[in-house]
C-alpha cells in the first residue's frame, strides 16, 4: 500500500478536523485509522524523537534505524484499535517502541546500550541534594550507566525529557503512584553511588 505523502496528508486533515470536537491530531488519528495512508503524517510529525529515544537503548546507529522502522510498522498496524485517552499520541508510541526493544533483544539476544552523550543531569544532582559542577555530573551519570534498563527509562523520561508522572506511567503501563515511587527509590539507590563516585573523581 503506498502513504500518503505528509504534505497532502496534512491538508486532508485541516479538512477533516472539527476544533470543536477534536484535536487536529485526533483528527488525523481517526482519519487514519480509516484510511492507513494518512499515517504518514504520524510518522513525519514523530519520526525523529523516536528514532532518538531508540537510540539512547541501543549500540549503533544501524540498530536504532531498523528498530525504528519496526516500530512504525506495529504502529501503523496496529492503529485501528487505538484509543482515544486525553493522552498524547507519542505515548503510546513509546510503549510500542519498548515493547519492540524489549523483544528484540530477548529474540536475539543483543546486550543493550545506554548512550548517555550530551546528556546535563542538572535536575538529578539538584534532586539528590548535591550542588552542581561539572564534577557531579560526571558523577551521576557514571551510577546511571549502571542501573537496569526499566531503572533506566524511568530517570530518562522524567529528567532528561521532562515528562510528567501521568504520562510516564501511561507510557509503562503503570499507575501515577507507582512511577513517583520507583523513581525516588531509583534515586535514593543511586545516591550513596554518585557520593561514592564524586570521592573516587569519577
Amino acid at each position: 500500500m503506498q502513504i500518503m505523502q505528509p504534505i497532502q496528508a496534512h491538508i486532508e486533515m485541516e479538512e477533516l478536523s472539527d476544533p470543536g470536537t477534536y484535536t487536529k491530531e485526533e483528527a488525523l488519528i481517526l482519519a487514519a485509522q480509516k484510511d492507513l495512508q494518512m499515517f504518514s503524517a504520524l510518522y513525519e510529525k514523530y519520526y525523529a524523537q523516536i528514532l532518538r529515544f531508540v537510540y539512547q537503548r541501543v549500540t549503533s546507529k544501524d540498530d536504532a534505524y531498523d528498530i525504528t522502522q519496526q516500530i512504525f510498522l506495529r504502529a501503523m498496524m496496529s492503529l485501528p484499535k487505538y484509543q482515544l485517552r486525553g493522552f498524547p499520541f507519542s505515548s503510546w508510541l513509546y510503549r510500542i517502541a519498548l515493547n519492540e526493544m524489549n523483544q528484540l533483544f530477548r529474540k536475539n539476544k543483543k546486550q543493550r546500550g545506554v548512550n548517555l552523550q550530551e546528556k546535563h543531569p542538572t535536575q538529578i544532582v539538584e534532586e539528590l541534594g548535591e550542588t552542581g559542577g561539572e564534577e557531579r555530573e560526571a558523577a551521576v551519570l557514571q551510577a546511571l550507566t549502571g542501573l537496569e534498563e526499566d531503572d533506566f527509562q524511568l530517570v530518562e523520561m522524567r529528567f532528561f525529557e521532562g515528562r510528567p508522572f501521568k504520562e510516564m506511567a501511561e507510557i509503562l503501563n503503570i499507575t501515577e503512584a507507582n512511577a513517583k515511587m520507583r523513581l525516588y527509590r531509583i534515586l535514593d539507590k543511586i545516591k550513596p553511588v554518585v557520593t561514592k563516585n564524586i570521592k573516587n573523581g569519577a
